[in-house]
């Protein structure tokens, strides 16, 4: 185990330190270190491993972008079809009525869906209906011409794959991409063994739990319950509802599968000899979409200057942009996370041939010394002293 004061040497003084903290180093062909502090449930004193599943948040994101291009290799999905063919319903902002959404705009972040109405919607909700308010909408740029990071774009890509494959959307996952890789992962705990959701990591803020309080076995209900309290998941239907699984942040993976995932992509789709992307595929991923020009999008305060298929770059050296997570000129790719006092990452170095997998929970939404990122990040992304 890796000491919190090595570890974090970067953190200010005055700041607590995180409950839980793994940090894995890896290469194309392996691990090349492993580092672990605090605990996984405070409560129990658990103490953390890098096998223990966690909430990873936006991450998730890059996870469904992986499953997405696997069907678009199958000939079941198209980027740049509208997706209100796979819907079965007509999806437009209701400003720009004649223009149409795809996946290549909503997995980038440019369908111009905002987050100004709830996401996380109950087992039992019509997300059809919330799709419908003009207020989930940008009435001032058309899909296609401004990136703004938004949640609800995920749980409509959810939508459309169950449409396009009849299959439930934490199943697919497993199917085309966790269970290939042997990966003991899940969207949402749905089609994780209990004795996984056991192990879950308990996520923090401020020391009080704020997600995966498991207490040592599963949870009675793996999704956001029905309005009327109940959990019934036989009664999914195909495209109802995206958000059941959380699809924009609710994968529970290890920071050792997570690194798994780097690897995948350092080898251009290829991991311990399971080849699951075409390189060509892997070349769409590392593919920049939008890069923040000054105007054309919401960067959240520098976090996000350029971005992908759910696949951010970093550093981007332009005005407004403060996304220089490890201090250096270096490019990386990858996606960060934060939810629920959660903070994570996956980073690749393409040209070295290395990359970080990370999370640190209980985490202040505090500013770093060179970043728009945390000062535990901008630690955690330091080689360990």
């Amino acid at each position: 185990m890796l000491l919190p004061a090595l570890l974090l040497a970067a953190v200010p003084q005055t700041a607590p330190e995180p409950v839980a903290t793994v940090r894995v180093a890896f290469d194309a062909k392996r691990e090349t270190g492993v580092a672990t502090a605090g605990y996984a449930d405070l409560a129990a004193k658990r103490p953390v491993t890098p096998d223990d599943p966690v909430r990873i948040a936006s991450v998730s994101k890059l996870v469904v972008a992986i499953g997405v291009l696997r069907l678009v290799e199958q000939g079941k999905l198209n980027l740049d079809a509208d997706v209100s063919q796979a819907l079965g319903r007509k999806l437009r902002n209701p400003a720009f009525p004649e223009t149409p959404v795809t996946l290549r705009l909503l997995l980038s972040h440019r369908s111009s869906l905002t987050d100004t109405v709830d996401y996380v919607l109950p087992l039992d909700a019509d997300m059809a209906g919330v799709l419908a308010d003009p207020r989930a909408w940008d009435a001032e740029h058309a899909p296609g011409t401004f990136f703004r990071y938004t949640n609800f774009n995920f749980p409509v890509i959810a939508a459309v794959i169950e449409r396009a494959t009849g299959e439930r959307f934490d199943r697919l996952m497993d199917r085309l991409v966790l269970k290939p890789l042997k990966l003991d992962a899940c969207y949402n705990w749905a089609s994780c063994a209990p004795a996984t959701a056991a192990r879950a990591v308990v996520i923090y803020r401020a020391k009080q739990p704020t997600k995966d309080d498991n207490q040592g076995t599963a949870p009675a209900c793996a999704v956001t319950p029905a309005a009327d309290g109940s959990c019934d998941l036989a009664k999914w239907r195909a495209g109802a509802n995206g958000a059941i699984f959380s699809p924009q942040g609710g994968l529970r993976i290890s920071a050792r599968g997570l690194a798994k995932i780097g690897r995948l992509l350092l080898n251009r789709g290829k991991a311990d000899g399971v080849r699951l992307l075409t390189r060509k595929s892997v070349a769409l991923l590392e593919t920049p979409l939008w890069v923040f020009d000054g105007s054309n999008g919401d960067t959240s305060n520098g976090f996000y200057c350029s971005y992908g298929l759910a696949m951010t770059f970093l550093p981007t050296a332009r005005p407004g942009c403060s996304d220089n997570l490890f201090g250096d000129a270096r490019p990386r790719l990858g996606h960060g996370g934060e939810a629920y006092g959660l903070r994570s990452g996956l980073w690749v170095d393409r040209a070295a041939g290395t990359g970080i997998a990370f999370f640190a929970t209980d985490v202040p939404d505090t500013t770093g010394a060179r970043s728009a990122f945390t000062p535990v990040e901008e630690a955690l992304a330091a080689p360990p002293r």
